[in-house]
């Protein structure tokens, strides 16, 4: 069984800058790590490897640096490893980022089960592994916390909103998998040094089956961020002693309409 999962380099801390006129997050020079929901999508991944055999594929659309990543991947165990950079994917919302990976899977090869994490840190959106299935034309399931292959397909089972379903579905499909589904192994040092330097590939734009550019990246994201912004950081406040403040507090929560 040929397993390809889908992983991505977030930004370690939430204090990240945002270019204003393109509304997307300045990665450049902010620590990063991948994306702690992929971790359970790609231990699933090994599992299953290890079950019926067959080779686990990690890839990612991201800067050359997303590097890092994959070099993580295989040192819990990933087989391959791709990472998917070009300039012209830049910028890409939900749609374009799904349409561009299901693109670049198809680029790599035939693959019996896609796997993603159910969302990612910085986006939070949780669409686009369903958005890659809809562009591949494949079954796909949500919210997985526990997966077995059964026949020609997979049985996941669904934590829903307010049941639990079980759906089995044939190859090839796509998941994406809860946090709940399996504990995430540690990097091994051992692999690491058995792997050394392995081959990470790098394909951009022009190694997919369309290569029409505004498909892709700023041009082929319909959605258009009319302004984003950093929070406020507010600290103003004021330190009250003596035996009046709880009669001070009183009065301006009255003030505050709280009480």
């Amino acid at each position: 069984m040929n397993i390809f999962v889908c992983i991505k380099q977030v930004p370690a801390t939430n204090k990240v800058q945002v270019d204003e006129k393109t509304g997307v997050l300045k990665r450049s020079g902010v620590a990063s790590k991948m994306n702690p929901y992929d971790l359970y999508a790609l231990e699933t991944a090994l599992r299953l490897r290890e079950q019926h055999g067959g080779s686990v594929t990690v890839g990612t659309m991201g800067p050359p640096q997303a590097k890092s990543i994959i070099r993580e991947a295989y040192m819990m165990g990933a087989d391959d490893g791709y990472v998917f950079s070009d300039r012209r994917l830049g910028g890409a919302d939900v749609l374009a980022t799904s349409y561009t990976l299901s693109q670049a899977i198809r680029s790599v090869g035939d693959f019996d089960l896609i796997l993603c994490g159910k969302q990612t840190t910085d986006g939070d959106t949780a669409q686009v592994g369903p958005a890659i299935a809809e562009h591949m034309g494949i079954p796909h399931a949500a919210w997985v916390t526990e997966l077995t292959v059964e026949g020609d397909g997979v049985n996941a089972r669904q934590q829903l909103q307010d049941v639990i379903e079980t759906v089995h579905m044939p190859f090839p499909c796509l998941v994406t998998v809860e946090q709940d589904i399996y504990m995430p192994r540690l990097p091994s040092l051992k692999i690491a040094r058995e792997i050394g330097d392995k081959t990470i590939h790098v394909l951009g734009l022009d190694a997919f089956l369309d290569t029409d550019e505004n498909h892709y990246g700023l041009a082929g994201s319909p959605t258009q961020v009319e302004r984003i912004f950093p929070p406020d950081n507010d600290t103003e406040h004021e330190v009250w002693e003596g035996p009046d403040s709880g009669e001070r507090l009183l009065n301006q929560l009255k003030k505050w309409k709280f009480v």
